[in-house]
C-alpha cells in the first residue's frame, strides 16, 4: 500500500472488526494501526540491503513468516494474517471481494501500560517478574531449533558498521566519540580473533539458535506473566545468533534504564536453567555481546537523528545515541581489563 491508501483506510475504510479507535503508529519499515480490541500490522512496499517487502506476494510471505515465528512464543496475541481488498475506492481488511492491494497482520491488543519499560521505569518490576521472564526465555531457547552453520564471524561486520556514524557523531556530539568508535572497533576485531576456537565450540555445541533477535524491554509484557512479541522475521540472520547475544541485549537494556540489578538477577537465573556460560572466557563473551549490543543501538539512533523530521526529535535520538556510546564504553573498559585466553 502507500501512504495515500493507509491514509484512506484509516478515514473510511472498513476493519475485520467494528472499531472506534484507529490510531496509526509509524515505523521505518511497517504501519501499524491501533483499533478498539486489534493492531493490524501492514509492511511498507521497501527494500533494503537487510530486508525485502518490495512485492505483494513478498508482503504476505512475511506476514505469515511474522505470524508463525510470533506463535512460538505468542499464540495468543499473533491471530491470522488477512487480506486488504479495494472496492470502488473503499479499502477493506479481511472479505473475500474487491482487489487485492496488500495483507495485514492481526493481532490482540495489549494494554501498554504492562509493557515491560513502562513498568520497569515505574519501579512496578520486582525480582519475582524477572525470574519469571528469565525461565520464560530459558524454556523457549531450550526448545527453539539449533543452529549448525552459521558465519560466526558476521557479528564483526555489524559491530563495525559504527564507522559509517563516526563523522555525524563527532560533529553533533563530541571529538571523544570518533576516538571512543575507533577503539570500540580495534577491540572488537582483537577479541573476535582470540575468540575463533570458543565461538566454533559453541556453534558445534548448539549454543546458536533460532532465538527472538530483539528481546528488549519494549518487547515484552507483562501481565503479569512474561509476553515476549515482536521477533525479526525478516531475516534469519538476525534470529540465528548465540542464546547469550540475546540475553545480553535484554540485560544491556536493563543496565541502560540504570537497573543493573534486575539485570544481574536475569542473567544469573537464566544461567542457572539453561547454563550457557560457565567459565570466564564465556564471562567475557557476555560481556562483548553487551558491548556489540550497545553499539547496535548508538548506531540506530544515530541513523534516526539523521533523518529526524524536527530538531526535537533529532536532539532525543543523538542524546540516546550519547547513552549507548557511553554504555558500550563502560562494556569495552571491562572487556580490556580481563586477560583474553587466545585461541
Amino acid at each position: 500500500m502507500t501512504q495515500n491508501q493507509i491514509d484512506r483506510l484509516l478515514s473510511e475504510g472498513k476493519f475485520h472488526e467494528l472499531t472506534r479507535q484507529r490510531k496509526l503508529v509509524e515505523t521505518h519499515i511497517s504501519w501499524v494501526i491501533l483499533c478498539d480490541r486489534s493492531v493490524y500490522k501492514i509492511k511498507k512496499p521497501i527494500k533494503y540491503s537487510f530486508l525485502d517487502f518490495s512485492t505483494l506476494e513478498l508482503r504476505r510471505y512475511f506476514c505469515e513468516r511474522e505470524l508463525k515465528l510470533n506463535q512460538r512464543f505468542s499464540k495468543n496475541i499473533y491471530l491470522e494474517v488477512l487480506p486488504i481488498r479495494e472496492s470502488n475506492g473503499v479499502y477493506t481488511i479481511g472479505g473475500d471481494t474487491g482487489t487485492l492491494v496488500d495483507h495485514a497482520l492481526k493481532m490482540r491488543k495489549l494494554n501498554p501500560q504492562r509493557q515491560m519499560d513502562v513498568l520497569v521505569a515505574e519501579n512496578k518490576v520486582g525480582v519475582s517478574d524477572i525470574k519469571n521472564l528469565a525461565k520464560r526465555i530459558a524454556d523457549f531457547h531450550k526448545n527453539t531449533n539449533v543452529i549448525f552453520k552459521k558465519d560466526i564471524f558476521d557479528i564483526k561486520q555489524k559491530f563495525n558498521a559504527l564507522h559509517a556514524e563516526k563523522e555525524f557523531l563527532m560533529e553533533h556530539l563530541d571529538k571523544n566519540s570518533g576516538k571512543l568508535i575507533d577503539r570500540a572497533i580495534k577491540t572488537s576485531n582483537t577479541f573476535l580473533n582470540k575468540s575463533k576456537t570458543l565461538l566454533n565450540e559453541r556453534l558445534n555445541a548448539g549454543f546458536f539458535r533460532d532465538c527472538h533477535g530483539d528481546l528488549h524491554t519494549r518487547n515484552i509484557f507483562l501481565l503479569p506473566e512474561p509476553q515476549p512479541f515482536d521477533c525479526i522475521e525478516f531475516n534469519d540472520g538476525y534470529r540465528h545468533i548465540d542464546v547469550l547475544n540475546e540475553v545480553a541485549f535484554l540485560c544491556m537494556d536493563l543496565d541502560a534504564l540504570e537497573r543493573k540489578d534486575l539485570s544481574e538477577v536475569f542473567i544469573t537465573h537464566y544461567n542457572s536453567l539453561f547454563p550457557t556460560m560457565g567459565n570466564k572466557k564465556e564471562h567475557q563473551l557476555f560481556m562483548y555481546y553487551k558491548c556489540y549490543r550497545a553499539n547496535i543501538r548508538a548506531k540506530v539512533n544515530s541513523l534516526r537523528a539523521k533523518s529526524a523530521s524536527d530538531r526535537t526529535s533529532k536532539k532525543k535520538a543523538l542524546m540516546e545515541a550519547r547513552k549507548y556510546l557511553g554504555l558500550m564504553e563502560t562494556y569495552l573498559n571491562s572487556l580490556e581489563t580481563l586477560p583474553t585466553t587466545a585461541s
